[in-house]
């Protein structure tokens, strides 16, 4: 009997249903799943209040633990695959998600074990697998393959769409804003990887070493974000430092220097971010070859 575990924390639902629809093909005679939904020890709230979820914004991108409520899967079960669902948090694996990552449970399960990691986002996930990828490889786990799905409106209504979500609790608050989240005819399609999965699981009883998933479609690189996600990785990580100094989440210096640092952030999408755009536009043709570079470096290891 194959041993599966599907790790997953999910505010809205979304990446709980998209990891349902991965993992059904999985549930058949010959492989046994379990799923491991975590749980902070104090709850975040949803939806968000406006500045309760930028207070949270340092202990994110520094990725600084805490505390979960007890794992409700035995530590020490050897699994023939894990199953890493997470979302992305300021380009960083959600704070749940991280939390896990250091504990001493994810070291006992992860050790040794192929692992694929599950993503659902707005659109910006390369720095946060990066991050995910050295958590791994510290943990001594093999990541084997990689399936992205991104919110459907696009690049620029999510901006809007998204954060409207998360500080209102629906995904369609008003008429004139796009729907935000994943479409959930692509959350139903995710099935096809639980089906290569199970193929894979099931052909015959040696352990997963390579990817499963190539030729599936399971990530898009947008190149248009490559340099972004750079840019602001850095960025997010001096102000998560700076706003770390200030005091402890619910401190009156962090909130202050929160509202400074929302202002700066909101002028930078204003500014910043289209000049960029259009500057890689136009200089694209210059980069071809590292951008396709790169490209093939971030769908690894399942590709696009």
């Amino acid at each position: 009997m194959r041993q599966v575990l599907v790790v997953h924390y999910s505010q809205t639902g979304q990446l709980s249903r998209l990891a349902r629809s991965v993992c059904a093909p999985l549930q058949r005679d010959g492989i046994h799943v379990d799923f491991l939904a975590l749980q902070p020890a104090q709850p975040y709230p949803f939806p968000w209040p406006f500045l309760g979820f930028f207070r949270i914004f340092p202990e994110t991108v520094l990725m600084q633990p805490q505390p979960l409520q007890p794992l409700t899967v035995d530590p020490d079960k050897r699994y023939d695959l894990v199953i890493l669902a997470y979302q992305v948090w300021f380009l960083s694996p959600s704070l749940p998600f991280t939390s896990f990552l250091a504990s001493s449970e994810a070291a006992r399960l992860l050790k040794g074990v192929p692992v694929v990691t599950l993503i659902g986002c707005r659109n910006m996930w390369l720095m946060a697998q990066e991050k995910v990828k050295l958590r791994l490889q510290a943990l001594g786990a093999r990541l084997v393959d990689n399936i992205v799905l991104t919110d459907a409106c696009g690049t620029a209504a999510s901006f809007l769409a998204t954060p409207l979500w998360m500080f209102t609790g629906r995904q369609k608050p008003y008429g004139w804003v796009p729907r935000a989240g994943i479409d959930e005819r692509e959350i139903a399609a995710a099935s096809r990887f639980g089906e290569a999965i199970a193929s894979r699981l099931l052909g015959d009883d040696r352990p997963v070493e390579s990817p499963m998933l190539g030729g599936l479609g399971a990530v898009t690189v947008d190149e248009k974000l490559i340099a972004s996600e750079k840019v602001g990785n850095r960025s997010f990580k001096l102000w998560g430092r700076l706003l770390s100094l200030l005091g402890p989440q619910q401190s009156l210096r962090r909130g202050i220097g929160l509202v400074l640092y929302i202002a700066f952030l909101i002028c930078l999408i204003l500014t910043v971010v289209p000049i960029s755009a259009l500057l890689k536009k136009v200089l694209a043709p210059l980069f071809k070859a590292r951008i396709q570079r790169e490209k093939a470096y971030f769908a690894g290891p399942s590709g696009e």
